[in-house]
């Protein structure tokens, strides 16, 4: 049966590839492609070397979400993502610092790369710009060279450990495992209109500062199964929401491939983006987290396996609330424990929070925010929730 599977992958794949050959030369002939972008997602690094990934597409021109956005607009804008032109095996060129690499992109327009630095970057620096500029194609519809800047977290030499958490149904209520409510958070809303897990920000500000009054920028990581698309619906949803930037992650292509007709098998991938990182990363330790509806407790237990000493906590935000699937989280729990790190199942930020709190991770001063965040988001009345607990 898994020879018949491969074979349908590999046949599907070979018709989505010739069916884009053809696009594109009929655009060609047509008159070419439409205004071109490039698209830099965030990187991160240290001070000798930076990686960095992006996107070239023809530009579909999306407004930024506002709150009067209405269910139309958010479906329109909503298909214009899912339905992006990419410029297959584009040519570009990286620079920054002095340094100088060319890239090309593969067939979805996607390109990664690795800059390395002749000297180390300052100490100081937590931002490394880069600036992109488009070799090929040129599109007859722009009369300048396309450019774009973008940018590399460099974390602080003195941070204290890094953060790596899941975004879906862990920061943002996707509704993962209830296909209907998914898709209508996916399609008919925008950044303005999701929400975040109550306390959410709250929290990940208080692991941003660590556990000291002075600034040290613990780094966040943030790792997605949800599709390229939708980057920049998620670092608008980030901004509004006054949640700690940082690099997002491991998000898929949704495309068809050799191995897959559907992106359904995430753990290699969410992992392989987790290991990116730990090995970059070699004298800093860590803390995951993620949620109960995927595959988040697996990769993190395969993550302390493979790295044991390097993993301060994990914690999963119970979203699924089934014995079943609780009972096998105390599996991993107890194969974490084995190898030398903890896994808490939490019910919400304040349980993160208080455990976070009783370990040093985090400041004293962070929990009102916290609560308070927390009792805002649920829509409880300013002390009204400090009064019941009273009671």
């Amino acid at each position: 049966m898994g020879d018949w599977r491969k074979v349908l992958h590999h046949l599907v794949d070979d018709v989505e590839t010739e069916f884009d050959r053809l696009k594109y030369s009929l655009k060609q002939r047509l008159g070419g492609f439409d205004p071109i972008k490039i698209v830099p997602y965030t990187g991160y690094g240290n001070r000798t070397r930076v990686f960095l990934q992006g996107r070239v597409l023809e530009d579909q021109d999306i407004p930024r979400a506002t709150d009067n956005d209405t269910l139309w607009e958010n479906l329109l804008n909503t298909y214009k993502r899912m339905e992006s032109d990419e410029i297959p095996l584009a040519r570009l060129v990286a620079r920054s610092e002095g340094v100088a690499k060319e890239i090309q992109a593969d067939e979805e327009g996607q390109f990664e790369v690795w800059l390395e630095f002749d000297d180390p970057l300052p100490e100081d620096r937590r931002w490394q710009p880069v600036n992109y500029e488009l070799l090929s194609p040129e599109s007859p519809k722009q009369k300048e060279t396309v450019r774009a800047e973008g940018r590399a977290f460099i974390p602080p030499s003195d941070a204290d450990y890094g953060v790596i958490s899941d975004i879906d149904d862990t920061v943002i209520e996707m509704n993962v495992g209830d296909l209907l409510r998914a898709a209508r958070t996916v399609f008919l809303g925008n950044a303005r209109t999701r929400l975040p897990f109550p306390g959410v920000a709250a929290l990940y500000r208080a692991f941003h500062a660590g556990s000291e009054e002075r600034v040290k920028q613990n780094p966040l990581f943030y790792v997605s199964s949800s599709p390229w698309n939708l980057y920049d619906l998620l670092v608008d949803f980030f901004r509004l929401h006054d949640i700690p930037n940082g690099p997002v992650l491991a998000l898929r292509n949704y495309g068809i491939t050799e191995d897959e007709i559907l992106p359904l098998n995430n753990r290699p991938y969410k992992t392989e983006a987790v290991r990116r990182i730990l090995d970059l990363y070699p004298d800093l330790r860590f803390i995951l987290i993620g949620d109960s509806s995927q595959e988040d407790p697996e990769i993190y237990t395969d993550i302390v396996d493979l790295y044991p000493d390097r993993i301060l906590a994990v914690y999963i935000r119970d979203v699924t609330k089934e014995a079943k699937r609780s009972a096998s989280i105390e599996t991993l729990r107890r194969e974490v424990v084995e190898a030398g790190s903890m896994l808490r199942l939490a019910d919400n930020s304040l349980a993160i929070a208080e455990h976070a709190l009783e370990q040093g991770w985090i400041s004293p001063d962070s929990m009102p925010d916290i609560e308070g965040e927390k009792a805002r988001d649920e829509g409880v009345p300013e002390g009204l929730e400090q009064w019941l607990d009273q009671e």
